[in-house]
């Protein structure tokens, strides 16, 4: 099992739902790098359960520790040691599931790969194991802030409420107003409203969240199988839940020409850069300085609060009612996650454009 994500700058995860902590070690992390706990602390409670009315009850503080790597408050370029402890697992919940496989989980493949499972809550494959992603892209955003570079994701489908595709149209500081992280108050409150209509029905629901990053210099990427955007999409699409991912104008710019979709190089003010960003920021796998956007998809959580049909561990047809406490739907609290894999990722490319620039200066 792979459980390392990233190149120079890596993200190592452990701990399962219902074990004693969630943590990881953070490799790669520059020296010298001002480590605000508190903005780390904040990053983590916008993924916390509990915020509101459309996410789980589960209560957790999920307080950060941070165990090594640090000296009077700045990264001393050794391993950051992480864990968040689990205080409130109601583990007695998840009984009716041990010996039956829940439809659209990962029961079934872990048992298949492993001959083994964790049935209370999942294990390693519940989405609490994200918390070490949020820690790992808090410390990726403070060096990537160092560098004038943002990252900024927010729900923009919820169901078939929808925002229009062009981010420029709304003023994504207004995304953390509301409890949905929509930047358009209306339509947050719609979408609100929907969650909540479906939690009571004991179903769930999908969506879309939308990622811009801005201040990207050009030349991060490689031309061939190390591809940006396709680091981009492997992180997003080892979320849980996540079930598509495209960038730049995506499958809506299949329907259009060429000559609609080039984006013109022009001379502004000296600089070059492109009238129009059709790209998403990224040609030939590699940044060319404009602001990269892409969008994911995520499918309706699979837990349901009412009955399914199913089969049990001997293949027999069983139905079962899944207990606990499940979110109706993802997108608020996968926010942070969005966000935190893009800034691992360009903050890895960053430096490993550095590091091939060193060599290149020996050579």
């Amino acid at each position: 099992m792979r459980n390392t994500f990233g190149n120079i700058f890596t993200l190592t995860t452990f701990g399962e739902s219902h074990g004693e902590a969630v943590g990881g070690v953070i490799d790669g992390m520059p020296a010298g790098i001002d480590i605000d706990v508190e903005f780390i602390q904040s990053e983590l409670n916008r993924r916390r359960p509990g915020q509101s009315r459309i996410t789980t009850s589960r209560k957790e503080p999920d307080q950060v520790e941070l165990l090594s790597g640090v000296f009077e408050g700045k990264s001393t370029g050794c391993p950051i040691g992480f864990i968040v402890r689990n205080t409130n697992q109601h583990s007695q919940d998840y009984e009716n599931m041990r010996c039956l496989f829940r439809p659209s989980h990962a029961d079934y493949t872990y048992y298949n790969k492993y001959g083994i499972r964790d049935h209370r809550g999942g294990g390693r494959s519940s989405a609490r194991i994200t918390i070490s992603r949020c820690v790992g892209g808090a410390l990726a955003k403070l060096v990537l802030r160092q560098l004038g570079i943002t990252v900024q994701a927010y729900t923009s489908q919820v169901g078939d409420i929808a925002l229009e595709r062009d981010y420029h149209k709304y003023d994504l500081s207004l995304t953390e107003t509301n409890a949905v992280r929509c930047p358009d108050a209306e339509k947050a409150a719609q979408m609100e409203e929907l969650i909540a209509k479906v939690k009571g029905e004991g179903d769930t629901i999908g969506g879309i969240i939308t990622c811009v990053i801005k201040g990207c210099p050009a030349g991060l990427g490689e031309p061939e199988f190390d591809k940006l955007h396709a680091a981009l999409g492997a992180a997003m699409l080892s979320i849980n839940a996540v079930k598509g991912f495209e960038y730049g104008e995506g499958f809506n710019g299949v329907t259009a020409r060429g000559s609609e979709q080039n984006d013109v190089f022009i001379n502004e003010n000296g600089a070059i850069t492109t009238r129009t960003n059709h790209s998403g920021g990224i040609q030939g796998g590699i940044s060319n300085g404009q602001d990269i956007y892409f969008r994911v998809a995520f499918k309706p959580v699979a837990t349901l609060l009412s009955e399914q049909e199913t089969v049990d561990l001997e293949g027999n047809p069983t139905i079962f009612t899944a207990r606990g406490r499940h979110d109706p739907c993802v997108l608020p609290r996968a926010v942070p996650i969005v966000e935190a894999m893009a800034a691992m990722t360009i903050l890895d490319y960053y430096l490993l454009g550095k590091a091939a620039e060193k060599v290149q200066k020996r050579v």
